[in-house]
Protein backbone atom coordinates (compact mmCIF):
# COMPACT_ATOMS: atom_id res chain seq x y z
CA UNK A 1 0.00 0.00 0.00
CA UNK A 2 1.52 3.34 -1.04
CA UNK A 3 1.60 6.46 1.11
CA UNK A 4 -1.46 8.07 -0.46
CA UNK A 5 -3.48 4.90 0.07
CA UNK A 6 -2.40 4.74 3.71
CA UNK A 7 -3.45 8.35 4.17
CA UNK A 8 -6.81 7.58 2.61
CA UNK A 9 -7.39 4.65 4.97
CA UNK A 10 -6.34 6.70 7.98
CA UNK A 11 -8.54 9.64 7.04
CA UNK A 12 -11.43 7.25 6.45
CA UNK A 13 -10.88 5.91 9.96
CA UNK A 14 -11.31 9.43 11.34
CA UNK A 15 -14.57 9.90 9.41
CA UNK A 16 -15.74 6.54 10.78
CA UNK A 17 -14.84 7.49 14.34
CA UNK A 18 -16.81 10.76 14.15
CA UNK A 19 -19.85 8.94 12.76
CA UNK A 20 -19.55 6.28 15.46
CA UNK A 21 -19.51 8.87 18.25
CA UNK A 22 -22.52 10.73 16.84
CA UNK A 23 -24.55 7.55 16.33
CA UNK A 24 -23.68 6.40 19.85
CA UNK A 25 -25.06 9.60 21.34
CA UNK A 26 -28.24 9.33 19.26
CA UNK A 27 -28.80 5.68 20.23
CA UNK A 28 -29.22 6.57 23.91
CA UNK A 29 -31.42 9.67 23.60
CA UNK A 30 -34.45 7.77 25.02
CA UNK A 31 -32.35 6.83 28.07
CA UNK A 32 -31.27 10.45 28.52
CA UNK A 33 -34.95 11.42 28.40
CA UNK A 34 -35.81 8.86 31.07
CA UNK A 35 -32.87 9.80 33.27
CA UNK A 36 -34.02 13.41 33.57
CA UNK A 37 -37.76 12.61 33.29
CA UNK A 38 -38.23 14.92 30.30
CA UNK A 39 -41.49 15.42 28.43
CA UNK A 40 -41.51 15.29 24.63
CA UNK A 41 -41.42 19.08 24.47
CA UNK A 42 -38.59 19.30 26.99
CA UNK A 43 -36.60 16.70 25.06
CA UNK A 44 -37.14 18.67 21.85
CA UNK A 45 -35.80 21.78 23.55
CA UNK A 46 -32.81 19.85 24.90
CA UNK A 47 -31.97 18.51 21.44
CA UNK A 48 -31.80 22.05 20.05
CA UNK A 49 -28.60 22.68 22.01
CA UNK A 50 -26.62 20.24 19.86
CA UNK A 51 -27.32 22.09 16.57
CA UNK A 52 -26.76 25.36 18.41
CA UNK A 53 -23.25 24.18 19.15
CA UNK A 54 -22.88 23.04 15.54
CA UNK A 55 -23.72 26.51 14.24
CA UNK A 56 -21.26 28.07 16.70
CA UNK A 57 -18.59 25.60 15.59
CA UNK A 58 -18.81 26.32 11.87
CA UNK A 59 -17.10 29.73 11.75
CA UNK A 60 -14.69 28.68 14.51
CA UNK A 61 -13.64 25.64 12.46
CA UNK A 62 -13.19 27.68 9.29
CA UNK A 63 -11.00 30.18 11.12
CA UNK A 64 -8.99 27.55 13.02
CA UNK A 65 -8.21 25.42 9.97
CA UNK A 66 -7.30 28.57 8.04
CA UNK A 67 -4.96 29.74 10.79
CA UNK A 68 -3.38 26.49 12.03
CA UNK A 69 -3.93 23.92 9.28
CA UNK A 70 -6.28 20.96 9.22
CA UNK A 71 -3.97 18.44 10.95
CA UNK A 72 -3.63 20.51 14.11
CA UNK A 73 -7.40 21.03 14.30
CA UNK A 74 -8.12 17.36 13.58
CA UNK A 75 -5.80 16.15 16.32
CA UNK A 76 -7.10 18.56 18.94
CA UNK A 77 -10.74 18.21 17.89
CA UNK A 78 -10.74 14.41 17.68
CA UNK A 79 -9.41 13.87 21.19
CA UNK A 80 -11.76 16.53 22.58
CA UNK A 81 -14.73 15.00 20.71
CA UNK A 82 -13.99 11.50 22.04
CA UNK A 83 -13.55 12.73 25.62
CA UNK A 84 -16.72 14.82 25.54
CA UNK A 85 -18.98 11.85 24.72
CA UNK A 86 -18.78 10.24 28.22
CA UNK A 87 -19.42 13.65 29.77
CA UNK A 88 -22.93 13.47 28.27
CA UNK A 89 -23.62 10.21 30.10
CA UNK A 90 -22.06 11.46 33.32
CA UNK A 91 -23.91 14.79 33.47
CA UNK A 92 -25.66 14.87 36.89
CA UNK A 93 -28.31 17.43 35.96
CA UNK A 94 -30.00 18.95 32.95
CA UNK A 95 -28.15 22.22 33.57
CA UNK A 96 -24.76 20.54 33.32
CA UNK A 97 -25.89 18.55 30.26
CA UNK A 98 -26.84 21.62 28.21
CA UNK A 99 -23.34 23.15 27.94
CA UNK A 100 -21.90 19.69 27.24
CA UNK A 101 -24.28 19.27 24.29
CA UNK A 102 -23.32 22.71 22.97
CA UNK A 103 -19.64 21.73 23.21
CA UNK A 104 -20.33 18.36 21.58
CA UNK A 105 -22.16 19.99 18.67
CA UNK A 106 -19.40 22.56 18.26
CA UNK A 107 -16.64 19.93 18.22
CA UNK A 108 -18.65 17.84 15.75
CA UNK A 109 -18.56 20.60 13.17
CA UNK A 110 -14.94 21.42 13.94
CA UNK A 111 -14.23 17.82 12.92
CA UNK A 112 -16.54 18.13 9.92
CA UNK A 113 -14.71 21.11 8.43
CA UNK A 114 -11.17 19.99 9.28
CA UNK A 115 -11.66 16.43 8.00
CA UNK A 116 -13.26 17.59 4.75
CA UNK A 117 -10.47 20.12 4.24
CA UNK A 118 -7.88 17.36 4.67
CA UNK A 119 -9.90 15.10 2.35
CA UNK A 120 -10.02 17.75 -0.39
CA UNK A 121 -6.23 18.13 -0.26
CA UNK A 122 -5.80 14.35 -0.53
CA UNK A 123 -8.31 14.28 -3.38
CA UNK A 124 -6.17 16.78 -5.28
CA UNK A 125 -3.01 14.76 -4.65
CA UNK A 126 -4.63 11.53 -5.83
CA UNK A 127 -6.08 13.25 -8.87
CA UNK A 128 -9.52 11.69 -8.55
CA UNK A 129 -12.77 12.20 -6.68
CA UNK A 130 -12.76 10.39 -3.30
CA UNK A 131 -14.68 12.69 -0.94
CA UNK A 132 -18.01 10.84 -1.17
CA UNK A 133 -16.42 7.57 -0.02
CA UNK A 134 -15.40 9.26 3.24
CA UNK A 135 -18.99 10.39 3.78
CA UNK A 136 -20.02 6.80 3.07
CA UNK A 137 -17.80 5.63 5.93
CA UNK A 138 -19.48 8.17 8.20
CA UNK A 139 -22.86 6.73 7.22
CA UNK A 140 -21.65 3.15 7.76
CA UNK A 141 -20.45 4.19 11.20
CA UNK A 142 -24.03 5.19 11.91
CA UNK A 143 -25.15 1.59 11.44
CA UNK A 144 -22.26 0.36 13.58
CA UNK A 145 -23.03 2.86 16.33
CA UNK A 146 -26.69 1.89 16.32
CA UNK A 147 -25.73 -1.78 16.59
CA UNK A 148 -23.37 -1.17 19.50
CA UNK A 149 -26.06 0.92 21.17
CA UNK A 150 -28.60 -1.88 20.81
CA UNK A 151 -26.11 -4.32 22.36
CA UNK A 152 -25.40 -1.98 25.27
CA UNK A 153 -29.11 -1.55 25.93
CA UNK A 154 -29.61 -5.34 25.76
CA UNK A 155 -26.82 -5.79 28.32
CA UNK A 156 -28.41 -3.19 30.57
CA UNK A 157 -25.37 -0.90 30.55
CA UNK A 158 -25.84 2.80 31.28
CA UNK A 159 -25.16 5.52 28.69
CA UNK A 160 -22.08 6.54 30.70
CA UNK A 161 -20.52 3.07 30.37
CA UNK A 162 -21.61 2.80 26.73
CA UNK A 163 -20.04 6.16 25.90
CA UNK A 164 -16.85 5.27 27.79
CA UNK A 165 -16.48 2.13 25.66
CA UNK A 166 -16.96 4.14 22.46
CA UNK A 167 -14.44 6.69 23.76
CA UNK A 168 -11.81 3.96 24.19
CA UNK A 169 -12.51 2.61 20.69
CA UNK A 170 -12.21 6.16 19.36
CA UNK A 171 -8.89 6.81 21.09
CA UNK A 172 -7.47 3.60 19.61
CA UNK A 173 -8.54 4.76 16.14
CA UNK A 174 -7.04 8.22 16.71
CA UNK A 175 -3.69 6.86 17.95
CA UNK A 176 -3.49 4.33 15.13
CA UNK A 177 -4.34 6.72 12.30
CA UNK A 178 -2.87 10.04 13.43
CA UNK A 179 0.57 9.48 11.87
CA UNK A 180 -0.93 9.57 8.37
CA UNK A 181 -2.79 12.86 8.81
CA UNK A 182 -0.44 15.31 7.14
CA UNK A 183 0.41 18.81 8.25
CA UNK A 184 -0.92 21.53 5.97
CA UNK A 185 0.34 25.05 5.99
CA UNK A 186 -2.08 27.82 6.90
CA UNK A 187 -3.11 29.70 3.79
CA UNK A 188 -3.64 33.37 3.10
CA UNK A 189 -6.19 32.60 0.42
CA UNK A 190 -9.64 33.94 1.21
CA UNK A 191 -8.77 35.33 4.60
CA UNK A 192 -9.99 33.75 7.82
CA UNK A 193 -11.99 36.84 8.67
CA UNK A 194 -14.26 36.23 5.69
CA UNK A 195 -15.98 33.24 7.28
CA UNK A 196 -19.13 35.13 8.17
CA UNK A 197 -19.34 37.23 5.00
CA UNK A 198 -21.80 36.66 2.18
CA UNK A 199 -20.70 33.89 -0.23
CA UNK A 200 -19.96 34.78 -3.86
CA UNK A 201 -22.35 33.69 -6.62
CA UNK A 202 -20.79 30.23 -7.02
CA UNK A 203 -20.78 29.43 -3.32
CA UNK A 204 -24.30 30.77 -2.91
CA UNK A 205 -25.52 28.46 -5.68
CA UNK A 206 -23.76 25.47 -4.15
CA UNK A 207 -25.01 26.44 -0.69
CA UNK A 208 -28.61 26.51 -1.90
CA UNK A 209 -28.20 23.09 -3.51
CA UNK A 210 -26.73 21.75 -0.27
CA UNK A 211 -29.50 23.49 1.71
CA UNK A 212 -32.19 21.68 -0.29
CA UNK A 213 -30.31 18.39 -0.03
CA UNK A 214 -29.96 18.72 3.73
CA UNK A 215 -33.61 19.71 4.05
CA UNK A 216 -34.63 16.49 2.28
CA UNK A 217 -32.17 14.48 4.38
CA UNK A 218 -33.46 15.94 7.64
CA UNK A 219 -37.03 15.16 6.67
CA UNK A 220 -36.16 11.55 5.88
CA UNK A 221 -34.34 11.10 9.18
CA UNK A 222 -37.20 12.50 11.25
CA UNK A 223 -40.35 11.68 9.30
CA UNK A 224 -39.85 8.48 7.28
CA UNK A 225 -41.04 6.27 10.15
CA UNK A 226 -44.02 8.52 10.83
CA UNK A 227 -44.93 8.46 7.13
CA UNK A 228 -44.90 4.66 7.05
CA UNK A 229 -47.02 4.52 10.19
CA UNK A 230 -49.67 7.13 9.38
CA UNK A 231 -49.81 7.30 5.56
CA UNK A 232 -48.58 3.91 4.37
CA UNK A 233 -50.23 2.32 7.42
CA UNK A 234 -47.60 -0.39 7.48
CA UNK A 235 -47.66 -3.24 9.92
CA UNK A 236 -45.83 -2.22 13.15
CA UNK A 237 -43.01 -4.62 12.28
CA UNK A 238 -42.49 -2.77 8.97
CA UNK A 239 -42.68 0.84 10.13
CA UNK A 240 -38.87 1.21 10.09
CA UNK A 241 -38.59 -0.33 6.60
CA UNK A 242 -38.66 2.99 4.78
CA UNK A 243 -35.98 4.49 7.02
CA UNK A 244 -33.75 1.43 6.63
CA UNK A 245 -34.20 1.52 2.85
CA UNK A 246 -33.27 5.20 2.76
CA UNK A 247 -30.23 4.79 5.02
CA UNK A 248 -28.96 1.72 3.16
CA UNK A 249 -28.99 3.38 -0.25
CA UNK A 250 -27.67 6.69 1.07
CA UNK A 251 -24.67 4.94 2.66
CA UNK A 252 -23.97 2.60 -0.25
CA UNK A 253 -24.57 5.38 -2.78
CA UNK A 254 -21.74 7.41 -1.30
CA UNK A 255 -19.28 4.63 -2.10
CA UNK A 256 -20.12 4.77 -5.82
CA UNK A 257 -20.66 8.53 -6.14
CA UNK A 258 -16.97 9.24 -6.75
CA UNK A 259 -16.71 6.83 -9.69
CA UNK A 260 -19.93 8.07 -11.25
CA UNK A 261 -18.90 11.72 -10.81
CA UNK A 262 -15.50 10.99 -12.39
CA UNK A 263 -17.24 9.50 -15.43
CA UNK A 264 -20.16 11.91 -15.90
CA UNK A 265 -18.99 15.08 -14.03
CA UNK A 266 -20.19 16.31 -10.67
CA UNK A 267 -22.85 18.63 -12.05
CA UNK A 268 -24.50 15.78 -13.98
CA UNK A 269 -24.63 13.64 -10.84
CA UNK A 270 -26.16 16.50 -8.84
CA UNK A 271 -28.79 17.03 -11.53
CA UNK A 272 -29.80 13.37 -11.55
CA UNK A 273 -29.72 13.26 -7.74
CA UNK A 274 -32.37 15.98 -7.55
CA UNK A 275 -34.55 14.02 -9.95
CA UNK A 276 -34.11 10.80 -7.96
CA UNK A 277 -35.15 12.49 -4.71
CA UNK A 278 -38.18 14.08 -6.34
CA UNK A 279 -39.23 10.89 -8.16
CA UNK A 280 -38.79 8.74 -5.06
CA UNK A 281 -40.90 11.01 -2.88
CA UNK A 282 -43.52 11.33 -5.63
CA UNK A 283 -43.84 7.55 -5.77
CA UNK A 284 -44.35 7.38 -2.01
CA UNK A 285 -47.01 10.11 -2.18
CA UNK A 286 -48.93 8.84 -5.22
CA UNK A 287 -48.74 5.13 -4.34
CA UNK A 288 -48.50 4.93 -0.52
CA UNK A 289 -48.15 1.16 -0.29
CA UNK A 290 -45.37 -0.66 1.55
CA UNK A 291 -43.67 -1.95 -1.60
CA UNK A 292 -43.86 1.24 -3.68
CA UNK A 293 -43.06 3.60 -0.80
CA UNK A 294 -40.04 1.47 0.11
CA UNK A 295 -38.88 1.63 -3.51
CA UNK A 296 -39.41 5.39 -3.44
CA UNK A 297 -37.32 5.77 -0.29
CA UNK A 298 -34.61 3.66 -1.93
CA UNK A 299 -34.45 6.24 -4.72
CA UNK A 300 -34.42 9.12 -2.25
CA UNK A 301 -31.43 7.59 -0.47
CA UNK A 302 -29.48 7.27 -3.71
CA UNK A 303 -30.32 10.86 -4.59
CA UNK A 304 -29.32 12.35 -1.25
CA UNK A 305 -26.09 10.32 -1.14
CA UNK A 306 -24.17 12.60 -3.49
CA UNK A 307 -25.47 16.08 -2.67
CA UNK A 308 -23.29 17.02 0.33
CA UNK A 309 -20.04 15.28 -0.74
CA UNK A 310 -20.12 16.81 -4.22
CA UNK A 311 -21.20 20.21 -2.91
CA UNK A 312 -18.25 20.20 -0.51
CA UNK A 313 -15.90 19.06 -3.25
CA UNK A 314 -16.94 21.92 -5.54
CA UNK A 315 -16.98 24.52 -2.75
CA UNK A 316 -13.51 23.52 -1.53
CA UNK A 317 -12.06 24.59 -4.88
CA UNK A 318 -13.37 28.12 -4.79
CA UNK A 319 -10.88 30.58 -6.28
CA UNK A 320 -11.88 33.32 -3.83
CA UNK A 321 -11.90 31.48 -0.50
CA UNK A 322 -9.59 29.13 1.37
CA UNK A 323 -11.05 25.58 1.37
CA UNK A 324 -11.84 25.66 5.10
CA UNK A 325 -13.58 29.01 4.76
CA UNK A 326 -15.58 27.91 1.71
CA UNK A 327 -16.65 24.71 3.48
CA UNK A 328 -17.72 26.67 6.55
CA UNK A 329 -19.80 29.02 4.41
CA UNK A 330 -21.57 26.21 2.55
CA UNK A 331 -22.00 24.14 5.72
CA UNK A 332 -23.51 27.05 7.64
CA UNK A 333 -26.19 27.68 5.02
CA UNK A 334 -26.90 24.02 4.27
CA UNK A 335 -27.14 23.12 7.95
CA UNK A 336 -30.17 25.37 8.32
CA UNK A 337 -31.90 23.18 5.75
CA UNK A 338 -31.37 20.23 8.08
CA UNK A 339 -32.82 22.25 10.96
CA UNK A 340 -35.76 23.84 9.15
CA UNK A 341 -36.91 20.90 7.02
CA UNK A 342 -38.39 18.64 9.74
CA UNK A 343 -40.36 21.42 11.52
CA UNK A 344 -41.64 22.61 8.12
CA UNK A 345 -42.94 19.11 7.42
CA UNK A 346 -44.85 19.16 10.71
CA UNK A 347 -46.26 22.63 10.10
CA UNK A 348 -47.57 21.76 6.64
CA UNK A 349 -48.91 18.44 7.93
CA UNK A 350 -50.90 20.31 10.57
CA UNK A 351 -52.37 22.64 7.93
CA UNK A 352 -53.05 19.91 5.36
CA UNK A 353 -51.70 16.39 5.79
CA UNK A 354 -48.44 14.43 5.75
CA UNK A 355 -48.79 13.47 2.09
CA UNK A 356 -48.93 17.15 1.18
CA UNK A 357 -45.76 17.76 3.20
CA UNK A 358 -43.87 15.04 1.37
CA UNK A 359 -45.20 16.32 -1.97
CA UNK A 360 -43.79 19.75 -1.10
CA UNK A 361 -40.38 18.23 -0.38
CA UNK A 362 -40.58 16.37 -3.70
CA UNK A 363 -41.14 19.66 -5.51
CA UNK A 364 -38.37 21.42 -3.60
CA UNK A 365 -35.95 18.62 -4.56
CA UNK A 366 -36.41 19.67 -8.18
CA UNK A 367 -34.71 22.91 -7.16
CA UNK A 368 -31.48 20.93 -6.85
CA UNK A 369 -31.70 19.97 -10.51
CA UNK A 370 -32.76 23.45 -11.60
CA UNK A 371 -29.99 25.24 -9.69
CA UNK A 372 -27.35 22.97 -11.21
CA UNK A 373 -28.77 23.11 -14.73
CA UNK A 374 -27.94 26.62 -15.86
CA UNK A 375 -24.50 28.11 -16.28
CA UNK A 376 -23.03 24.67 -15.69
CA UNK A 377 -19.51 25.89 -16.37
CA UNK A 378 -19.27 27.53 -12.95
CA UNK A 379 -19.42 24.07 -11.37
CA UNK A 380 -16.77 22.48 -13.53
CA UNK A 381 -13.85 23.07 -11.18
CA UNK A 382 -11.54 20.11 -11.83
CA UNK A 383 -9.67 17.98 -9.34
CA UNK A 384 -5.96 18.47 -9.98
CA UNK A 385 -4.75 15.82 -12.33
CA UNK A 386 -8.29 14.88 -13.36
CA UNK A 387 -10.26 15.56 -16.52
CA UNK A 388 -13.45 16.20 -14.54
Amino acid sequence: MNTLSKRRVALGAFFFFVGLCFASWAARIPDIQSKFDLSEGQLGTLLLFLPLGSVIGLPIAGWAVHQYGSRAVIMFGSVAYALTLPMIGLAPSIWTLLPVLVLYGMLGNVMNISLNTQALALEDEMGKSILASFHGLWSMAGFTGAGIGALMIFLGLSPAIHYAVVMLISLVIILSAQRYIVKQEATSQGGGGMVLKKPDALLMRISLIAFLGMMCEGCMFDWSGVYFKKVVQADPSLIALGYVAFMATMASGRFITDKIAAKYTKVAVIQVSGLLISAGLALAVIFPTVVVATLGFFLVGFGIASIIPLSYSIAGRSKLYAPSVALALVSTISFFGFLLGPPLIGFIADLFNLKTSFAMIAVSALGITILSSFRKQVFLIPVKGSTH
